[in-house]
């Protein structure tokens, strides 16, 4: 029982002596009171021996639920025995307290399991000599508690449903940001994540780099296989490039074969190896169609912001200078723009 709890509870006992004290109320009107009251709100009261743990009175609604004469009977003849342990440790706690306790019980009857709580407060002599009996009122919870638990998986259910729509949406407006074969973003994006950048950069006197990608010219196998092969090849490098970036970066489909990959935060040198690995796994990447390996290689120029460039324009002719070198270079290359030394 919390310590906010035994403070309330005494706060009543307190109340109850000062009202009987300050009207002048026989003692026999809170019984009266209180037995009504229990009757009212489907209580179940019962009173036990201190000692024996033998009960001595029980009202109608807990005769019912004990379902047999009541006194005499302790807790062991009609609860299960994990049961009357908890019980027992509580009503031993309860009479050494003089304010009422409380706790709540688990219990199996007859194959249903049912939830109570528990209140119990030892009855003072009328002599002051040592309690002998103690008092039980339990209220059956059981409904209250399935209500809670039905109340939080609908909560549970709703708040999942309402992730799902979410994600949903993000995904509905990510599809329309991206290329359908490749899955890349598409030029729109892309011209907005380099204003982006270039300001940020601008700003905060860092650096970022800017990689040009093209396709190399497709092996005969492939370009064979027509349309289709092509799409193959396509959806591979989009994977490849979408794997290759971090989640602030942004890889992006500018044209049939044109690509770009901005890379947030990253220097040149980075940027180059980087770029040099994906480059090796476009190389060696597998691509079946028919029982036949298409395989396919990418050119790249990099470029860096401020260093190759101190403009969105200049960047992006950088980056494409450097693609050219690539690919005059017989492809399957990446080349760094040159970095400009201004007096």
């Amino acid at each position: 029982m919390t310590e906010s709890n035994q403070q309330a509870l005494a706060a009543r006992a307190d109340q109850s002596h000062a009202l009987v004290r300050a009207f002048g109320l026989a003692p026999p009107v809170w019984g009266v009171v209180a037995l009504t009251l229990l009757d009212r709100v489907d209580a179940m009261l019962a009173i036990k021996e201190a000692a024996t743990g033998r009960y001595v009175h029980a009202n109608a609604r807990m005769a019912a639920l004990i379902d047999r004469p009541v006194e005499g009977l302790t807790d062991e003849d009609w609860l299960p025995p994990e049961a009357c342990a908890a019980l027992r440790s509580a009503d031993q706690s309860a009479m050494v307290q003089t304010v009422p306790q409380v706790s709540e019980h688990r219990i199996e009857l007859n194959g249903v399991r049912r939830e109570f709580t528990v209140t119990r407060l030892s009855l003072a002599a009328a002599d002051g000599s040592t309690s002998r009996y103690l008092c039980c009122i339990w209220i059956d919870v059981t409904a209250q508690r399935q209500g809670e638990v039905q109340l939080q998986l609908a909560l549970r259910q709703l708040e999942e449903q309402q992730q799902a729509n979410e994600a949903l949406r993000r995904e509905m407006q990510d599809s329309g940001l991206r290329d359908s074969v490749t899955g890349l973003y598409q030029r729109g994006h892309f011209d907005d994540q380099l204003r982006r950048e270039v300001d940020l950069s601008s700003r905060e006197h860092r650096e970022f780099a800017l990689v040009s990608v093209a396709l190399d010219p497709l092996s005969d196998a492939a370009r064979a296989s027509g349309a289709e092969a092509r799409s193959r090849v396509l959806e591979a490098l989009g994977r490849l490039l979408r794997s290759g970036t971090r989640a602030m970066d942004a890889s992006c489909r500018l044209s049939e074969e044109r690509f770009a990959v901005l890379l947030s935060g990253v220097g040149l040198a980075t940027a180059h190896a980087r770029m040099e690995g994906l480059r090796r796994q476009c190389a060696t990447q597998i691509v079946m169609l028919n029982g036949q390996d298409l395989g396919f290689t990418v050119s790249m120029g990099v470029a860096s912001f401020p260093h190759t460039a101190h403009t969105q324009e200049d960047l992006l002719q950088a980056a494409d200078t450097a693609l050219v070198q690539a690919q005059k270079r017989g492809g399957n290359h990446v080349t760094l723009a040159s970095i400009r030394f201004e007096a």
